[in-house]
């Protein structure tokens, strides 16, 4: 699977209504969107899967991120083969090994090996009854071992929470070939004070799980940045502004070597579905 353009990434497409989850898929659709991302933080995530392939005709629908510990591989190419053989080529799985206080929260000490971890869970894809393509298939991965693993034993990597510069890191450690979309978050908005009051403690919630932390402070941020979510930290990995300042990000990210881009709507009520914004989006992005 090749994935080029700009897609959006959304909670609100996975744990909304169905519905209204594939209505508003359906109109993304509409808008050119390449690809629709879900979370998987539990539940069945298949059925939103689902939900969003019989609500579209021509957008990928992509997990963002699969939880390697939520799932067995069997049941996994189970699914998609079952999904694909209904709605063809349009399923990508990502997939990812979570963070530690999240996994361990209800069996501590399971987070262990994230890497051979990762490993087992591909080499049951690949030796399930029925098999997920390496091409359909993508890691989230930060570190360089993992990013070494996604060209390897996937078609690349999504990762999440990342900047430009980032994104061009992984390029380099990627080489030319496998796939990198990365996740941007984005408020539209031209008032700092209002797009820091939606993002703050969004962000603040993702600087205490390690595998981000660790990643910002291996790109040059300092402790103290992640302590208080500075404003330098804030708009690096936050793109804020009118519908022009949301491009230039996505566009760093694509100079950078990001094949495709998915964007992250933050607004004021989180349970919403952003349409507005997505709408005033697909113009400027697509």
């Amino acid at each position: 699977m090749k994935l080029a353009g700009v897609g959006i990434w959304s909670s609100q497409l996975r744990y909304g209504d169905l519905t209204q989850s594939a209505d508003a898929a359906a109109e993304l659709d509409e808008l050119g969107f390449s690809a629709l991302w879900i979370p998987d933080v539990g539940g069945p995530v298949f059925d939103a899967v689902a939900n969003l392939l019989q609500a579209t005709s021509k957008t990928v629908i992509a997990t963002g991120i699969l939880n390697l510990w939520m799932h067995e591989p069997a049941d996994v190419a189970a699914q998609y083969t079952s999904l694909t053989g209904k709605h063809g080529d349009r399923l990508l799985l990502g997939i990812g090994v979570s963070h530690a206080p999240l996994v361990d929260s209800g069996n501590p000490g399971r987070y262990k090996k994230p890497l051979a971890a990762t490993e087992a869970f591909l080499e049951g894809l690949d030796t399930a009854e029925e098999t997920v393509p390496v091409e359909s298939r993508v890691l989230a991965a930060l570190g360089p071992k993992m990013l070494r693993l996604s060209a390897t034993r996937a078609n690349g990597s999504h990762p999440y929470l990342v900047t430009p510069d980032f994104t061009a890191t992984a390029r380099e450690t990627l080489g030319e070939g496998p796939l990198l979309l990365p996740e941007q978050t984005a408020i539209l908005t031209t008032d700092a004070d209002h797009a820091r009051s939606i993002g703050t403690e969004w962000l603040r919630n993702y600087l205490q799980l390690p595998n981000y932390a660790n990643n910002l402070l291996r790109s040059g941020f300092t402790q103290e940045d992640i302590d208080t979510v500075s404003d330098r930290l804030f708009d690096a990995i936050i793109a804020w502004g009118d519908e022009a300042a949301i491009a230039r990000r996505v566009d760093e990210h694509r100079s950078a070597g990001a094949d495709h881009v998915c964007v992250q709507v933050l607004d004021t009520d989180p349970q919403a579905y952003p349409r507005e914004q997505w709408r005033r989006l697909a113009a400027a992005l697509n």
